[in-house]
C-alpha cells in the first residue's frame, strides 16, 4: 500500500479527511472465471459505448453462435470486464448478470469499495495511461492480462469508509444523466426533423407534399427539376502518401470519415497535403461534402455541410465531392428520403460502391415553382437544424466539462510509485 496523494479537486467535507491510500489491481480486484451458469442468462455484449449489457438490448453488428457457451464466464452486475478495447477505453463496467466469452478477463471486487466510483475510475484518462505504460508490442489482437491489471495502482479516497467514494460517483453520474438528457433531446429534435421532411417534400408518385404552408396552397404543383439545376458538383483532390504534410501545412484535406452525423468533423481526421487545387475544390461556407465511393454501401451518399468559417484552405479528397448549391433549400434535396432511394439505386448491387458527379446533376427532385416557397422550407427545417446543433453543442459542452472534472476528481497514483 502506498500513502501520499490527494486529488487536485476534493469535495469540501473531506478537505479534511486525509491523504488517499494507492493499492495494486490484484488487492482490490479478483479474477473470475466462474463457467457454472444456468441456460436463461443473457449473452453479454461488450462495447465502450454500452458496457456490457445484453446483445439482445443493442444493435450488436458481430453474429455469435450459441454453441459452446457452457464455457462462457459467469458476470455479476458490478464486475468490470477487461477485453480487447481496453487500450484505447478503459475497463467495461456491468449493469447485468449474464455471462460473457472465456476470451475476457472478469475482475470482482474483493475490498468493501464502491463499484460505482471504479466505473468512472476505469474510464478516466490517468487510469488509461497507466494500462497502456507497460504494455507496447503486444497491442496486436492482444489482451491486457491480470498479472498487468495487478500491477496497477489503484487510488482509494478509503478503504474504511466509502462516503468520498460515492461523492465523487454521484457528482459523476449527475452530469451523465445531463449528458444523456441532450443525447435523448437531440435525438427527439432530429427524429422530428425526418417526420417533418417526409410530409415537407412530395413522396413517390406525387407532385405536391403533403403538408404545404398555407400561403402556397394555392401555387400550383411542384416541377421535377434535376439537382445541377440548384448548384454546381466538383470532384475532389487527387494526392498520394508522398503529397501528406507532417506538419500541417499545405491544404486541409476532408475525407469521408469526417462527415459524421450530417456534421462536418473538422478536429480530427484531418489530412493536410503539399498541393494546389482548384479554386472550384476549394470549399466554400454553404458547401456541401458528400461521400462519393467507400467499401460501406451505407456510406456512399452520405453528407453534410461547411457550416462555419475557416481560416485555412480547405478541399475534399477523390472519393468525395462538393455541392455548390445556389440557395439554402438545395442542401435539403440532399437529405430527402427520394434521395436516399436514388443512391441505392445508382450504386446497384454490384461490388464497386461509387457515385458519379454526372449520377448526382441528373438527380430529379420535385421542387416549388416559386424561391418564396423553397425559402420558406429552407427556413422552417433551419429552424430545427439550430436547435440541434444548440443541443449538440451544449452535449459536447457537458463531456467537455465532465473530461476536465475526472481530471481534478482522481489523482495521478504512478507519480507516487
Amino acid at each position: 500500500m502506498k500513502q501520499g496523494i490527494v486529488p487536485a479537486l476534493r469535495f469540501p467535507e473531506f478537505s479534511e479527511a486525509g491523504e488517499w491510500v494507492c493499492l495494486k489491481g490484484n488487492k482490490v480486484f479478483e479474477q473470475i472465471s466462474n463457467r457454472k451458469h444456468s441456460s436463461n442468462l443473457p449473452v453479454l455484449a461488450i462495447s465502450q459505448e454500452h458496457g456490457a449489457v445484453p446483445r439482445d438490448l443493442i444493435d450488436y453488428k458481430v453474429i455469435v453462435s450459441d454453441e459452446g457457451i457452457e464455457n462462457y464466464k459467469v458476470v455479476e452486475i458490478g464486475d468490470f470486464i477487461i477485453s480487447l478495447r481496453s487500450f484505447q477505453g478503459g475497463i467495461e463496467y456491468s449493469a447485468y448478470n449474464g455471462i460473457c466469452s472465456p476470451a475476457y478477463i472478469i475482475l470482482r471486487k474483493r475490498l468493501d469499495v464502491d463499484n460505482q466510483f471504479f466505473k468512472y475510475y476505469f474510464k478516466s484518462r490517468v487510469f488509461i495511461r497507466d494500462l497502456n505504460k507497460n504494455l507496447e508490442g503486444i497491442r496486436d489482437g492482444k489482451m491486457v492480462s491480470y498479472k498487468q491489471f495487478s500491477e496497477i495502482l489503484l487510488p482509494i479516497p478509503s478503504i474504511h469508509n466509502k462516503e468520498e467514494q460515492q461523492k465523487i460517483a454521484d457528482c459523476l453520474s449527475s452530469i451523465d444523466a445531463l449528458i444523456k438528457a441532450a443525447e435523448n433531446k437531440i435525438d427527439e429534435l432530429k427524429a422530428h426533423k425526418k417526420g417533418l421532411m417526409q410530409q415537407l417534400f412530395p413522396t413517390e408518385g406525387k407532385t405536391v407534399p403533403a403538408l404545404r404552408f398555407p400561403e402556397f396552397q394555392n401555387a400550383g404543383e411542384w416541377k421535377p427539376y434535376k439537382l445541377n439545376d440548384f448548384g454546381s458538383f466538383f470532384r475532389g483532390l487527387t494526392y498520394s502518401t508522398r503529397d501528406v504534410s507532417n506538419d500541417n501545412h499545405g491544404i486541409g484535406v476532408l475525407r469521408s470519415t469526417n462527415i459524421q452525423n450530417n456534421r462536418l468533423i473538422l478536429d480530427k481526421d484531418l489530412v493536410f497535403v503539399n498541393k494546389t487545387c482548384t479554386s472550384e475544390q476549394r470549399l466554400q461556407k454553404g458547401d456541401v461534402v458528400i461521400c462519393m465511393s467507400n467499401g460501406s454501401k451505407a456510406l456512399v451518399g452520405k453528407n453534410a455541410e461547411l457550416d462555419q468559417d475557416i481560416s485555412y484552405n480547405l478541399t475534399v479528397g477523390a472519393f468525395c465531392s462538393i455541392f455548390r448549391p445556389k440557395n439554402v433549400f438545395a442542401k435539403y434535396l440532399l437529405q430527402t428520403d427520394s434521395y436516399t432511394k436514388f443512391v441505392a439505386l445508382a450504386i446497384g448491387g454490384g461490388n464497386i460502391n461509387n457515385l458519379k458527379n454526372s449520377d448526382l446533376e441528373n438527380f430529379v427532385q420535385f421542387a416549388p415553382v416559386k424561391p418564396e416557397e423553397q425559402q420558406k422550407i429552407a427556413d422552417c427545417l433551419s429552424s430545427i437544424d439550430n436547435l440541434i446543433m444548440a443541443q449538440t453543442n451544449r452535449l459536447e459542452a457537458l463531456k467537455a466539462h465532465k473530461k476536465g472534472l475526472m481530471q481534478q476528481l482522481f489523482p495521478n497514483a504512478s507519480n507516487n510509485e
